[in-house]
């Protein structure tokens, strides 16, 4: 992955230090909006001001991604076109706020830049393996008329994963991964082949092959980076019958005492979040171990296998080809693992 360091001057941060809210642009969210499709309504490009507009609104946002109907928000300030303007700003304040960033080509060009939130995650390090790929698009359903594949969304997820545990400060390595498939904000996610392996490395057709690369190249980056604080996350979509609807639920190694906590925090998490949010219905996603899966049986780092949902079953569909959720369910896995490494 490149990279390039740079930074991030957040404008807004600034206006609400000089002018005070109340001078600042506000919005009333409508049932239906999110965040993207809020900004777009403003005539704002989304991807410009997306991270900004989090950080004005945190405490006003379901889970950090989701608008709450009815709810006042503040508007990111557009990019300054006047030296009125600058010129205004820089009389005002002597400092401005400066977020490190670093950039990600593999997330695509509106979501390749990372901003800092905290080093929590300093000094760990995180493979992260996604569903099927290449030659094997896993399980398919049929939503809007249209398949879709279980690669393309357990692949988005595990991309957003990556960012967010990435913005903690830890080290990151995604094993399977496409060349012009960033993070997409797409329902439908179009189906292709192209997936390579961990450094460019074809994907084979036969299923055991496939496996047993995936094995191998994790196993070899784990003896490469022996002595480190090292985790492993397989993110698949499970394929039911149609009418079987699933919560998300975790499998661990029945030997792994730190792959059992590892799974066991996800889940908390989830449980937490489930409870937070949808408080009129339980969650039954469950943690345990299955050793007969082959990842989960041959891989050395402490690991846990996540299965999202039924990409066959109508409501499930609806928590995996909304990028809204599928935002949530990286953020929230993500606090699993925050919640794991820091129970140590």
């Amino acid at each position: 992955m490149n990279y390039n360091n740079f930074t991030i001057v957040v404008c807004m941060l600034l206006s609400v230090f000089c002018f005070g809210q109340d001078s600042l642009k506000t919005i009333v969210a409508e049932p239906g909006d999110g965040i993207l499709s809020l900004l777009r309504k403003q005539g704002v490009d989304p991807y410009e001001v997306f991270d900004e507009f989090v950080l004005l609104n945190n405490d006003n946002l379901r889970d950090s991604v989701h608008l709450i109907a009815g709810r006042t928000y503040i508007m990111p300030a557009v990019k300054l076109d006047t030296v009125a303007i600058v010129d205004s700003l820089q009389i005002q304040s002597k400092e401005i706020k400066e977020l490190e960033s670093v950039s990600y080509d593999i997330f695509g060009e509106k979501h390749k830049n990372v901003i800092e939130k905290s080093e929590r995650l300093k000094g760990t390090i995180y493979y992260l393996v996604s569903g099927h790929g290449g030659p094997d698009p896993g399980a398919m359903g049929i939503y809007a008329g249209k398949a879709i594949a279980e690669d393309e969304y357990a692949y988005d997820i595990t991309l957003r994963l990556a960012k967010e545990l990435l913005s903690h400060g830890a080290k990151v390595y995604i094993i399977i991964q496409d060349p012009n498939d960033g993070i997409r904000d797409d329902f439908i996610l179009e189906i292709d082949h192209d997936e390579v392996a961990y450094l460019d490395k074809t994907i084979p057709l036969n299923q055991v092959a496939r496996l047993k690369q995936r094995v191998e190249i994790v196993n070899d980056l784990y003896k490469s980076n022996k002595g480190n604080y090292q985790r492993l996350i397989v993110t698949h979509v499970d394929s039911r019958s149609e009418g079987q609807n699933i919560d998300v639920f975790f499998y661990h190694h029945e030997h792994s005492k730190n792959g059992k906590r590892l799974a066991q925090s996800i889940h908390k998490t989830f449980e937490a979040k489930y409870k937070k949010y949808q408080p009129n219905r339980s969650y039954s996603g469950t943690f345990e171990d299955r050793t007969s899966l082959y990842l989960v049986k041959k891989t050395h780092p402490a690991m846990t296998f996540i299965e999202i949902g039924n990409i066959r079953n109508a409501k499930d569909q609806v928590r995996i080809v909304d990028p809204d959720n599928r935002q949530a369910l990286a953020k929230w896995i993500s606090e699993g693992v925050l919640l794991d490494y820091e129970s140590e």
